[in-house]
């Protein structure tokens, strides 16, 4: 047995520094009064299910909130919503209250990690201010000059030389410009230069409309000498503002011309750019996204493989996807016409085909077809589809981009693909804003590098590239670079770049970077609640959340952190453990104090801190089924050329440090390509060359901890489709039959047998002014649900109504009789749900319990034997005792002949697999390599494995 963590070192407190909360009784806790040191780091524990979320969020959070709105005046308060005040008598000691959950952060894909830590931000700044800019014609630096600059130069390259001052007025453009040159001709000039050519600026002159041409205004033709100093400037002065700032200078002799801007220009070409701000460089604006892709980096183009995946099947039938079947259409009309014309059949094989014939169908053709098309139909159509000039690939692009309709818009995007924009590379930037660079980096490339890289480029490279002048206007934006990319790094973050957008970050790798910007804005006097932010973070980089977790507190803060990791339970300087169970039988303060203390104590959590009770390693671990699947030359994200082979018939684990590639490979390579074999997903994996051993699996499915309903009207029953078992168990009732009641009587949902006061909610909500809006049990029914006559249908002298008030352990004994019903219920009970009621709003349940409903679910099925299931990170909101009871029922799908396959980071997990996978070294650039595989133990000895040194330990 091994021995247990020390724990830091404690500070002390005084007898008046703590928050004190009394009698609290949100959801299930007991009449809860607890005593929490304050500006100290606080963790809260328990079982899953056992109230830390119910005390810290929905009490503590909850009534900092409301204490805020009400601060406010009554005419604010009813434009921002009221809040409800927590079941709770008393809290003291509160300070504001900032929380810093697993939401994500949002599906924009215009946030980025960048925007949202304003890291981007003060890189924009910096290039604005310091950026030097390169013409994209000639790759030469580009210069200005100011009006002085500008006399000096001409002045001394063309002394005593007879010039000609030019004012561009038309570069590259086409058209006829009579009333441009009418203008100045009004304005008293005499000539102009187009395209290389002085003309004299006559009545109605024009030129060639459909060429391009470049026209510059002489303003002035002299001799350069000092004498005529004045008159060089007035020209200068008159040029420059003719031109818009830019003046070419003539020598009428040699023809040689210089050019001058105020703006930034390539002297060679007389290309020049707009002074730059910060939103020259912000995807964001229409000043510096690349106008193809709008700022996004990517664009939607047609997938060949899903307009035509077959192409030895007809157009007759359906080969085209999205033409379908032949049918009596103006479009078939239309294809047929076409069919004719380049001489084939709508039944020949599309490979058949003429090439000229399919690339019109595909992409349209020319006018005349179209006209050859109207001809034949007998009349002009105006086909809001028109093949021969379209094509059906371009009017899939248009109806995607243009159509009102939602549904019209999801068909078409059913046969597009996301590829980078070609035109920015997918660094969502225009031209110009690419070409401004430091340390001949522009601020795209710098947005692609991962955190760690670009903190050590700031100090290694750009720093010491900047002149005097540079470092001086950049000193205090690179200090603020510095600052929030160490607060990013100190949470274990180093593997993300700042283009990687917010709505691919996980829940954990979210609240970090939150927690990052707090830590950035050095608040004190706060109590921040934070809702397990280990997740998603490898044990290698716990300690630096602990040290950002201790930062927080040491400059005044109280920080609560719900949490079951035993690393941060142990390094804080106070815990909190709830229970004893969970559900009805939680809700109880069990242990409370100084993490040394607590683990002296009898209780659950403090057993497996102590190590007085474990999560047994096994004792054989098993070889598989001898079948294997095999997954070649995975390349997406930042995966190197990856093999993966798993051994199917057994547990595997997946791990690897933050950012290694784990989700790449699995969910967005693996999976998909079972989905799109077994379920003809239309999701496109991650590029890889080859997959073998498909044969070997009959399914896959892929349990995740998102919500199983979004509405209160959802429940465990309801979603494992219990229900329907139980309501018709009741419709068969000889009391039912008698009154002629069917199944949808014993709905909640319909009409017929629920309360229509509350419409089968149970409760009803009352609307307040300047009050937050009032739940209340329904008058009618009581919170029963449904009307009398349906409760009078009883089963075993209990209504369907007590049926859904049940907890799941108290159902299993009441259904023993009835096969299909218990053995769901059964299931839900083995998987450690035994305390949440059957008819548990769905909303109220953790992501832990809604994922373990799911296991039940899929564990309840018949199933053959074959099947994958997919897991990542189950144990995320589970307790020690909680993770046995996970494990116990993935081993017994294992046991079936199942394969069980869990990206995870939790040693318990990992030490417990048959096969382990570990990705790395590094996250980011620096991973993507599968570093070890094979048994736990064989990962353990494997020293270029940070996972195999902890597991080391954990082994003993």
């Amino acid at each position: 047995m091994k021995k247990p963590a020390k724990a830091p070192p404690q500070r002390a407190t005084t007898e008046f520094d703590f928050l004190e909360v009394i009698g609290a009784k949100v959801h299930n806790l007991k009449d809860l009064s607890v005593r929490i040191p304050r500006n100290q780091l606080v963790v809260i524990t328990g079982l899953s299910g056992s109230g830390k979320s119910s005390l810290a969020f929905d009490t503590i959070y909850a009534e900092g909130q409301r204490r805020y709105m009400e601060t406010m005046s009554a005419y604010a308060r009813q434009f921002m919503g009221q809040m409800e005040r927590p079941d709770v008598e008393h809290i003291s000691g509160l300070s504001p209250v900032i929380s810093i959950e697993q939401k994500t952060t949002g599906r924009n894909p215009r946030s980025t990690v960048g925007t949202i830590t304003e890291v981007y931000d003060f890189l924009r700044l910096l290039y604005a201010r310091v950026g030097e800019a390169y013409s994209y014609d000639t790759g030469k630096k580009m210069v200005k000059y100011s009006e002085e600059e500008m006399l000096a130069q001409i002045a001394e390259r063309f002394d005593d030389r007879k010039v000609a001052l030019l004012a561009p007025l038309v570069r590259g453009r086409k058209g006829h410009y009579r009333e441009l040159f009418e203008q100045v001709r009004k304005q008293g000039y005499t000539k102009v230069r187009v395209d290389g050519e002085i003309v004299e600026l006559v009545s109605s002159l024009q030129v060639d409309r459909y060429k391009v041409h470049d026209i510059e205004l002489v303003v002035d033709r002299l001799h350069v000498q000092a004498a005529r100093r004045d008159r060089l400037i007035a020209s200068l002065q008159t040029a420059l503002r003719m031109g818009d700032g830019l003046v070419m200078i003539t020598d009428n002799d040699t023809g040689e011309t210089a050019s001058f801007s105020r703006l930034l220009m390539d002297a060679e070409t007389g290309l020049s750019y707009e002074e730059p701000s910060p939103n020259t460089f912000s995807f964001n604006s229409p000043y510096g996204q690349c106008p193809t892709c709008k700022g996004l980096g990517n664009v939607m183009e047609v997938d060949m493989a899903k307009v035509v995946p077959d192409d030895t099947k007809s157009i007759a039938a359906g080969g085209i996807v999205p033409f379908g079947e032949e049918r009596d259409t103006y479009t078939f009309k239309q294809v047929k016409i076409l069919a004719k014309h380049f001489k084939f059949k709508l039944t020949d094989e599309i490979r058949n085909i003429p090439k000229e014939g399919l690339d019109v169908l595909l992409w349209g053709g020319s006018t005349a077809l179209k006209k050859e098309v109207a001809q034949e139909l007998g009349q002009w159509y105006d086909f809001s589809f028109n093949v021969a000039t379209e094509g059906i690939c371009n009017a899939i692009k248009r109806w995607h981009a243009e159509t009102g309709s939602e549904k019209m818009a999801q068909w078409a995007e059913d046969f597009l693909t996301t590829t980078a924009c070609a035109d920015c590379d997918g660094y969502r930037l225009r031209r110009e804003a690419r070409h401004f660079k430091l340390a001949e980096h522009h601020i795209g490339q710098l947005a692609e590098m991962n955190l760690i890289d670009l903190r050590a480029f700031v100090d290694s490279t750009l720093e010491p590239s900047l002149s005097s002048r540079q470092a001086t206007i950049g000193k205090d934006v690179i200090k603020e670079i510095r600052l929030r990319l160490d607060f990013l790094l100190n949470v274990g973050l180093t593997y993300l770049t700042l283009n990687r957008p917010t709505g691919t970050l996980s829940g954990g790798e979210a609240q970090r970077i939150r927690l990052a910007t707090q830590i950035g804005s050095a608040l004190t006097g706060i109590t921040y609640i934070l809702d397990e932010p280990s997740i998603g973070l490898h044990q290698r980089d716990n300690q630096r959340l602990i040290a950002s977790l201790r930062n927080l507190a040491d400059i005044g803060n109280t920080v609560l952190v719900v949490e079951h990791d035993k690393d941060i339970m142990l390094a804080s300087d106070y815990l909190i453990d709830l229970g004893p169970g969970a559900g009805k039988l939680g809700g109880e303060l069990v242990a409370a104090g100084i993490p040394a203390e607590v683990v002296a104590q009898p209780t659950v959590t403090s057993d497996y801190l102590a190590n007085r009770r474990q999560i047994e390693v096994p004792a054989i671990r098993r070889k598989g089924n001898g079948k294997t699947l095999k997954l070649a030359g995975a390349t997406g994200n930042n995966l190197q050329n990856v093999g993966l082979e798993l051994p199917l018939g057994s547990f595997i684990c997946v791990t690897g440090v933050s950012g290694s590639g784990k989700s790449t490979l699995i969910n967005e390579t693996l999976y998909p390509i079972l989905q799109h074999h077994f379920f003809k997903s239309l999701k496109r994996p991650m590029p890889h060359t080859g997959i073998e051993g498909l044969e070997h699996l009959d399914k896959v499915i892929e349990i995740d901890q998102s919500p199983i309903g979004r509405t209160p009207r959802s429940n465990p029953a309801t979603y494992t489709n219990l229900f329907g078992d139980i309501r018709n168990l009741y419709a068969a009732v000889p009391e039912s039959k008698i009154r002629g009641y069917k199944v949808g009587r014993f709905s909640f949902n319909v009409k017929g047998g629920r309360c229509e006061t509350c419409q089968g909610s149970g409760r009803r909500v009352i609307e307040m002014n300047f009050l937050p809006d009032v739940e209340v049990e329904c008058e009618t029914c009581f919170g029963k649900r449904y009307n009398r006559e349906t409760l009078e249908i009883l089963y075993k002298g209990k209504s369907i109504s007590d049926v859904l008030d049940m907890s799941i352990e108290e159902a299993v004994p009441f259904f023993e009789a009835m096969p299909s019903i218990y053995r769901k219920i059964k299931t839900l009970c083995d998987v450690g749900l035994g305390y949440v009621t059957l008819g548990q709003q769905a909303t109220t349940l953790s992501g832990g319990e809604a994922q373990r409903v799911k296991l039940a679910e899929e564990l309840s099925k018949r199933d053959t034997g074959n099947t994958m299931y997919i897991l990542d990170e189950p144990t995320t909101g589970l307790h020690f005792e909680d993770i046995r009871l996970l494990l116990g029922v993935l081993n017994r799908l294992v046991e079936k002949g199942n394969t069980i396959l869990v990206i995870e980071h939790n040693l318990d997990v990992i030490k417990v697999a048959d096969h382990v996978i570990d990705l790395g070294p590094e996250g980011g650039k620096g991973g993507g390599k599968i570093i070890a595989t094979g048994t736990p133990e064989q990962v353990a000895n494997c020293k270029e494995s940070f996972t195999g040194q902890f597991l080391r330990i954990e082994l003993g």
